[in-house]
């Protein structure tokens, strides 16, 4: 049983980096500067980080330790979240670009959310 629970926390850490580097590339798309770094070639654990302008920057860590949200502005923490909390919040941002608008107004809509 635990064999098996170990491979599906693989396998879920390993889909949630695949969708960080889509969001990171539709985000970069979108005029907002993001980023995906992975660890390796295994993709056990990636660093994604996304600027939303005003010195507002999220932060999202995922690896087998654990995963984070943090929200900074101006250099201080704001919000920090793990587990499902931070990939709830990591929703709410995929949500908000799922939404077509032009690039100013999805900015300030950005902004606003967080």
């Amino acid at each position: 049983m635990f064999l098996r629970l170990a491979h599906q926390h693989r396998q879920f850490v390993q889909d949630l980096v695949m969708n960080l580097q889509a969001l990171a590339i539709v985000l970069e798309r979108r005029g907002y500067p993001a980023s995906c770094y992975t660890c390796g070639d295994q993709m056990n654990s990636a660093s994604f980080m996304v600027s939303l302008g005003d010195n507002h920057l999220i932060r999202f860590l995922v690896s087998d330790y654990g995963i984070t949200w943090t929200e900074m502005r101006d250099d201080r923490e704001l919000m920090k979240l793990e587990g499902a909390e931070a990939i709830n919040q990591l929703q709410e941002l995929a949500n908000i670009v799922k939404q077509p608008a032009p690039a100013c107004t999805a900015n300030k809509a950005l902004a606003k959310k967080f």
